[in-house]
This record gives structure tokens, C-alpha cells and sequence, in this order.
């Protein structure tokens, strides 16, 4: 798998957020309710976090359980449970960059009438939920950290003549392996 790309992430955000404004415009204008979601959806999201944490350090905890020039053996680790942990890690801070960007639009579009109302619940609402999201997004990028594998020592197997990786092999230390093709 290919590490996330930052800013792509930030991409995505940028989209969302303009979706989000353009979207609470248009049910105010309605007068419909404001798309933000409700207050138990932090629940949810912290319940997401624990998780892909928890798996993130079972993972580190392998990582780091022996150095790299000892010669005790390593305890196994799963590598269903690894790749899982990656996926969840990465699927946490894309979901996290799409609550941002979407309650960040919201809650930009209730700054412009915020003297106008005497209840701000919707305003606060918004901010907690990008809170929320910028907590997984933190979450996703720091669980995928933990899932590099740095290389074995004397490890030159897929290094051609140039010093390049072969094809389809991991590029250097903490690379996925991906083939490009």
C-alpha cells in the first residue's frame, strides 16, 4: 500500500468544506435544518480512535519488542492483523478529513450569522465535530507510521545495479510495497 499523501488529504478537505458551506446555504435558505451531525456521532468517532489505537500499538509493540541486531527471535504478529490495522489507520484519517472538511464549511457559513442568533448549539456542534475529525486524522497518520517496517540489515534483495528498488519492491526504510503497475 502507498503511504497517505498529506495533500491529498488537505485536497479533500478543501472540497468537502465548500460542500459543506454550499450545502448549509441552501437548507438555510429553505429553511430546513442544518446538516451537521448529531452530538452522539463523537461517541462513535471516539470508540473509532480507541480502536485503530489500540491495534496501532499492538502493531508498535512488535515493531520495537527486539533491536534490529539481537539475536533473539521475534514473537510472531499476525500480518492479516497488520495489514488490517494499516487499512483502519488510513480509512480513520480519510474519514476524518471528510467530518472536517464538511462541519469546517458548516461551521463557516454559522460565523457569518453568528449576531444574529441567540443559540449557538448548531455553531458549537460543527466545531466539535471537525474537532472529532481532526482527531482522527491525527489518529489514522500516526497508526500508519507505527505499521512501517524498517528493513533488515544486509537486506539488498530488489536493489538493481543503480541503486534503485526493482519493480514492485519497497522503495527504502518504511516503504509499503506497492507495484506500480
Amino acid at each position: 500500500m502507498k503511504p497517505i499523501n498529506p495533500l491529498r488529504l488537505l485536497l479533500i478537505c478543501v472540497i468537502l468544506a465548500v460542500a459543506g458551506w454550499s450545502a448549509t446555504v441552501v437548507t438555510s435558505r429553505y429553511s430546513m435544518a442544518t446538516p451537521v451531525l448529531p452530538a452522539t456521532a463523537l461517541a462513535t468517532m471516539g470508540v473509532i480512535v480507541i480502536i485503530t489505537l489500540v491495534l496501532g500499538i499492538r502493531v508498535l509493540r512488535w515493531r520495537n519488542s527486539q533491536e534490529p541486531n539481537s539475536k533473539a527471535q521475534k514473537r510472531q504478529l499476525d500480518p492479516l492483523l497488520a495489514a488490517r490495522t494499516l487499512v483502519l489507520a488510513q480509512a480513520c484519517a480519510y474519514a476524518g478529513t471528510v467530518l472536517l472538511g464538511w462541519h469546517i464549511g458548516i461551521f463557516l457559513d454559522q460565523l457569518r450569522i453568528w449576531s444574529l442568533r441567540s443559540d449557538q448549539g448548531i455553531t458549537w456542534l460543527a466545531l466539535a465535530m471537525a474537532g472529532g475529525g481532526l482527531v482522527m486524522i491525527v489518529v489514522g497518520l500516526l497508526v500508519e507510521r507505527f505499521c512501517k517496517i524498517p528493513p533488515e540489515d544486509g537486506d539488498t534483495k530488489g536493489v538493481d545495479g543503480k541503486g534503485r528498488p526493482a519493480r514492485g519492491e519497497a522503495a527504502g526504510e518504511g516503504e509499503y510495497a506497492y507495484r506500480g503497475d
